[in-house]
């Protein structure tokens, strides 16, 4: 099934920011090489495998350099496209065309290069484990939503998406607040009823004075799998599966199997987001 879209009202300033970046001054070439009512049509084809994402966007990216321009969806946001495959088919005036084929581009390159790394995180998990993956705020300035969208089309799960979302207390904090426990301590007496408490951890004497205080969620940062399967161990033998437990740092696909067999709940990757590769597709455009 195919992830909700954001909400026009958040996606539709960016695409008029990108259009704007590039279209402030015209299309000076397209306006001097071709004639205002040639009519053109074009494929967006995938260079190699990726999960397909961004075309809603796209759409909407021609509809606003052009209302009168055709789009027809040939897959989903979220469906795997094996190289050669057409994504969506464009028709118009090539103009237009050609005034929105960058910024539409951009747009399903990045977030379909999110989409198939997050993908592949996703199906390194062995067969039968319940392990979720999740991404970060480290994300491209302004771009959040979208990028947290196709997180989601790669069958992946969104970390907060703000700092007003949870408390998350990390190695910061606890410097601040002197102690782990002393900031478990204040976070309780002062977030919402409602809300839980996360806390970073970095060693497994943080992790017990993390249960002791309170913790609702445990993140174990950049803990090694034989120490990830003891601070398992130990939430577990004194909170059961009351207390959710999340791996973070430097994860790469290679250890999701051994992440998975310790019984972390979450694995939380910021690659997917902050130095993912975009995916290669291209606009085939005949006349």
């Amino acid at each position: 099934m195919v992830p909700a879209f954001p909400l026009a009202s958040l996606v539709d300033p960016i695409l008029d920011r990108a259009l704007a970046e590039d279209l402030a001054g015209g299309d000076l070439t397209s306006e001097a090489c071709i004639p205002p009512d040639h009519a053109g049509r074009g494929e967006f084809v995938a260079r190699g495998p990726i999960v397909a994402c961004g075309l809603v966007l796209a759409a909407r990216v021609f509809a606003r350099v052009d209302p009168g321009v055709r789009v027809t969806h040939h897959v989903v946001d979220g469906e795997k496209v094996a190289a050669g495959g057409a994504l969506l088919r464009v028709e118009g005036r090539a103009r237009a065309l050609l005034m929105g084929e960058r910024v539409a581009l951009n747009f399903v390159q990045r977030l379909s290069g999110i989409a198939t790394a997050t993908r592949a995180f996703v199906d390194a998990i062995p067969a039968g484990g319940h392990l979720r993956i999740v991404d970060t705020r480290k994300t491209t300035p302004g771009l959040r939503v979208l990028e947290r969208y196709a997180v989601r089309c790669g069958g992946g799960h969104n970390h907060r998406d703000m700092l007003g979302s949870a408390v998350l207390i990390k190695d910061n904090h606890i410097v601040v607040c002197g102690s782990v426990r002393a900031a478990i301590e204040r976070a309780r007496a002062h977030a919402p009823h409602t809300t839980r408490i996360e806390c970073e951890v970095d060693t497994l004497e943080q992790l017990d004075e993390a249960l002791a205080a309170g913790a609702d969620v445990v993140l174990l940062d950049n803990m090694d799998d034989s120490t990830t399967q003891e601070a398992v161990r130990r939430v577990r033998a004194q909170k059961g599966d009351q207390v959710t437990v999340e791996a973070s740092g430097n994860v790469a696909i290679e250890r999701i199997p051994a992440l998975s067999a310790t019984g972390v709940d979450v694995v939380s990757i910021g690659a997917l987001t902050h130095s993912v590769r975009a995916a290669d597709v291209g606009l085939d455009l005949h006349v």
